[in-house]
């Protein structure tokens, strides 16, 4: 089962693939680094936004199944904070 782990600074605008499509499922963890109020992160399709994002609390962490094929991408309101990222994939 191969394990990846990285860092992403994110940014309002332009949303950052923070886990890539693979050709297996995948387990994902996405962490939000900041500890500050008011700071998230927010994830989705390849357009996703502040507006319609899931959101990350600030020192939350959210854990996802990707199916294979699907990425994941995040913005983050203000700009600059930092995504912690796992991804687990299936059947390696």
């Amino acid at each position: 089962m191969p394990i990846y782990t990285s860092q992403h600074t994110l940014g309002t605008a332009t949303p950052t693939m923070i886990a890539g499509s693979h050709y297996m499922a995948q387990d994902v963890t996405i962490h939000n680094m900041t500890k500050s109020s008011n700071e998230y992160i927010y994830v989705g399709g390849p357009n996703v936004t502040i507006a319609n994002g899931i959101h990350i609390d600030p020192g939350g962490t959210l854990q996802l199944k990707l199916q294979p094929g699907d990425a994941l991408y995040a913005v983050s309101d203000p700009d600059g904070l930092e995504a912690g990222v796992f991804q687990s994939l299936q059947g390696g």
